[in-house]
Formats: structure tokens, C-alpha cells, sequence
């Protein structure tokens, strides 16, 4: 019974439960910044770059000539699909500017919390304290 008390243990700790939590919350997120990017900002990018759909860019390693991708691959091509490298770094970018503005935004409100909270009563101060401790003494 140790071994499962210990791991039900482990498992429970806060640490464990908030890593856990924010894996959840980043694969959510993740699928947001994807349908981003997927739905709004290739579109934009495929209509600055003449309508040029980067999934479908790949360079065939037999030396054939593919009309697209699918043909190739039905070919049984060997293929860099060089296309889907950008559009994976354009992803990462997009999801590192959104995790940049929210952690800003984030910082902000921190700030504003802690400037918000009442300053804690400010104690007598060192010299206060010796001359009350000195007039004590003389009584």
C-alpha cells in the first residue's frame, strides 16, 4: 500500500496539479493560436504572397515534376515538403507574440494589484524605539 499512497501523493502535490493544469490550458490554447493562424493570418499572408499556399510548397527529391503535392506523394515521390517548415515557424512566432502580450498584460495587472494594496503601518523606527527603550531605563 505504500507504493500507491506515495504516488497518490506525488500526483496530488500543488506543483504537479498546477504543471498539469497549464498543460491542459496550453493545448487549448495551442488549437486557438492554430485556428489563428490556419483561418486568418495565412489567408492574409496567401493573398500578400499572390494566393501562394505554403502547405502545398515541397521540393520533389526524385528529380520528377509534380503538378502538386498530392500527385506526388501518389507517386510515391519522395518529398520535402519545405512549405509546412514555414508555416510551422510562422505558428511559433504567432504563438510567441501571444504569449508575450498576455504575460505583459499579465505583469500590468500585477503591478496595479501591488500598488492598489494599502502600505502596511509603518512601525516605530529604530532611533524611536532605543530612545523609548532609554526613557524606560531612566524610570
Amino acid at each position: 500500500m505504500g507504493f500507491f499512497k506515495d504516488f497518490k501523493s506525488f500526483l496530488l502535490k500543488g506543483d504537479i496539479v498546477s504543471l498539469a493544469t497549464a498543460v491542459v490550458i496550453g493545448g487549448a490554447f495551442n488549437k486557438i493560436v492554430g485556428s489563428a493562424v490556419a483561418d486568418i493570418i495565412m489567408p492574409i499572408v496567401g493573398v500578400i504572397t499572390g494566393g501562394t499556399d505554403f502547405t502545398q510548397k515541397f521540393i520533389s527529391l526524385d528529380g520528377g515534376e509534380y503538378a502538386n503535392l498530392a500527385a506526388a506523394k501518389e507517386a510515391g515521390a519522395a518529398v520535402m515538403t519545405y512549405g509546412n517548415l514555414i508555416q510551422a515557424i510562422i505558428n511559433f512566432i504567432i504563438v510567441g507574440l501571444f504569449i508575450f502580450i498576455v504575460l505583459k498584460a499579465y505583469e500590468k495587472s500585477k503591478k496595479k494589484e501591488e500598488e492598489a494594496a494599502p502600505a502596511p503601518p509603518a512601525g516605530p523606527t529604530q532611533e524611536e524605539l532605543l530612545a523609548e527603550i532609554r526613557d524606560l531605563l531612566k524610570k
